[in-house]
């Protein structure tokens, strides 16, 4: 039964856990870590490392898209971004950062990120965006909203998306409206032959309900990171360790509902090192979807910036636009190293095989028993 706290006369909250209250305990042996698999698998699509790309402009251009998919990861192109509304991009992302870069109005550049997202998707960039991924022979995910998955889905698909995303910061297999049809999604992914990822959700029944549309996997968490606004402008949170474990309760309670359907997990907040990888996979996800961590590639488009695509909500940001201190390192040694940083933001990967090597698992699926135990 989940801990309820009385916070005051009649009214109680239950207790959650973030990834930083939970460490992994080590068992009884080790392995080497050449033994180690970190292989995913998502529908007929095989991975060699569990990731899954944050769509956000601040990330992921087509070109790195590319790169995380020869790298072994899933790079997932925000079908609604900047490179979907506007020829050269590095120009425009450009005029976002040095907006970011004048201290004197923070908002700035929030305001030229929704002056930009004020264009409108155009079908002829978006397509020319996802050939380039096509064409290199990974793996082609995009990402659209719920309230545009309709309209751009045909099209996205005629360009060869694989892989569909529909994600907002907060989504539910019900949403109701006054004035016209919501999006039906289980009617929605039944009418598709690709895989949907579906989210972000923070609770058992709500993934339970997005399992239940017949998603292939959902993401769990808003995208969490030191530039996201969401606790702050809606008082919403998701403590990531419990939302990624009730997640984990949903999938195995609809394995068995289906008789065998699995449902994939896939964390997308606090994941800034490489330990918080491995927490969310002893949690019980399947993958990580990785935003914030990626800044630390040269490659980013962000120049040392990160923002989510709520930032460019035109009435309620949800995401400031926020500098990092990069370290300079190519995507692949970010992903795979050799790293020289002590605090694992560097060689993500690396550390999670590592720490599964020193608890002796094998695999993703045997590691999502690791022992856990909460801080005191």
């Amino acid at each position: 039964m989940r801990d309820q706290v009385e916070i005051g006369m009649g009214r109680t909250a239950m207790r959650g856990y973030d990834l930083d209250d939970v460490e992994i305990v080590p068992s009884r042996r080790t392995r080497s870590s050449q033994d180690v698999s970190l292989s995913w698998q998502i529908d007929a699509y095989r991975f060699d490392i569990p990731l899954v790309t944050h769509p956000t402009d601040a990330t992921v251009s087509p070109a790195t898209a590319v790169q995380v998919g020869e790298l072994g990861g899933l790079g997932v192109l925000n079908a609604e971004g900047l490179w979907a509304r506007h020829e050269n991009v590095e120009d425009k992302l450009f005029d976002v950062v040095r907006a970011a870069e004048e201290q004197g109005d923070p908002a700035a550049a929030i305001r030229k990120l929704q002056e930009l997202h004020a264009a409108p998707v155009r079908l002829d960039l978006v397509s020319a965006a996802l050939q380039q991924i096509k064409d290199s022979g990974v793996t082609v995910a995009a990402r659209v909203s719920p309230q545009r998955a309709e309209e751009l889905t045909p099209d996205l698909l005629a360009a060869g998306v694989e892989v569909l995303v529909v994600q907002g910061t907060i989504i539910s297999a019900e949403h109701v409206a006054r004035d016209g049809e919501p999006l039906n999604l289980k009617r929605f992914i039944g009418d598709l032959d690709v895989p949907v990822v579906a989210g972000g959700v923070g609770d058992y029944r709500t993934a339970m309900h997005l399992m239940r549309t017949g998603a292939a996997g959902v993401v769990v968490g808003f995208g969490q990171s030191r530039a996201a606004t969401t606790t702050q402008v809606l008082g919403i949170g998701v403590p990531m360790a419990t939302a990624i474990a009730d997640a984990a309760a949903a999938r195995r309670d609809y394995l068995d509902e289906t008789g065998g359907r699995y449902v994939h997990v896939i964390a997308d907040g606090s994941l800034s090192y490489s330990g918080d990888i491995a927490k969310a996979i002893g949690c019980g996800a399947d993958a990580v979807m990785l935003g914030e961590a990626l800044t630390e590639a040269a490659e980013a488009p962000g120049q040392g910036y990160y923002w989510t695509s709520a930032a460019a909500h035109p009435n309620l940001p949800r995401s400031e636009i926020a500098g990092f201190a990069g370290s300079g390192a190519d995507l692949e040694t970010v992903l795979y190293g050799p790293s020289s940083d002590a605090y694992g933001t560097l060689n993500l990967f690396g550390g999670l095989r590592r720490a599964m090597a020193k608890t002796g698992y094998r695999d993703l699926k045997e590691f999502q028993k690791v022992g856990l135990m909460l801080r005191s």
